[in-house]
């Protein structure tokens, strides 16, 4: 479906601010520094796209639930997740070793990484690495459970993608199951 001019104006907005303000003050006029008065100015106006933008992946992610009929909670960050089915083993901790058997795809379904292609996601919760939000989803989990995460931009992989399956600005969503916990 072609979007017309007023459903694109916001995401256009904020980038032409964006760009504009990458402009101005990239640009050295007899080294002149950046009065106090216009590093708020631009400040405010770079705040106010970004709020913008969350907004709009929020509302986004907000329909994509309700057509699907998922019981998914949003955490202060701007997470959603489920639990859908529960483990009974230990509780994921900071510093503990996680092997994941997972999918991962877009809003529309496109499959960009799953463990069956590409083999369990294993890491140390605590250290990076991963997406934002996959790192605080985890927390919630225990040892078995299966769970479903709906990472935003700002929690996935920001405005410019993985630079492969990701596109820029993608919301994504992992469905996860926790195959082991371990310290190390």
């Amino acid at each position: 479906m072609k979007k017309n001019y007023y459903q694109m104006m916001p995401r256009n907005t904020a980038l032409f601010i964006f760009i504009f303000l990458l402009l101005v003050f990239s640009c050295k006029q007899n080294d002149r520094r950046i009065s106090d008065e216009d590093y708020e100015k631009t400040k405010d106006a770079l705040i106010g796209a970004n709020k913008i933008l969350v907004k709009k992946d929020s509302e986004k992610i907000a329909g994509y639930i309700k057509r699907r009929s998922w019981d998914m909670k949003e955490t202060k960050t701007g997470l959603w997740y489920m639990i859908i089915s529960p483990g009974e083993g230990k509780k994921a901790q900071n510093g503990t070793y996680i092997t994941l058997d997972y999918t991962l795809t877009l809003l529309d379904g496109t499959l960009c990484y799953s463990s069956d292609i590409d083999g369990p996601k294993q890491f140390e919760i605590g250290r990076g690495g991963v997406e934002a939000g996959l790192e605080e989803g985890v927390l919630m989990l225990h040892e078995g459970d299966s769970a479903r995460f709906i990472l935003p931009p700002h929690l996935a992989h920001g405005l410019i993608g993985d630079g492969e399956k990701i596109p820029k600005r993608a919301i994504i969503v992992y469905e996860v199951y926790v195959r082991m916990l371990e310290d190390r």
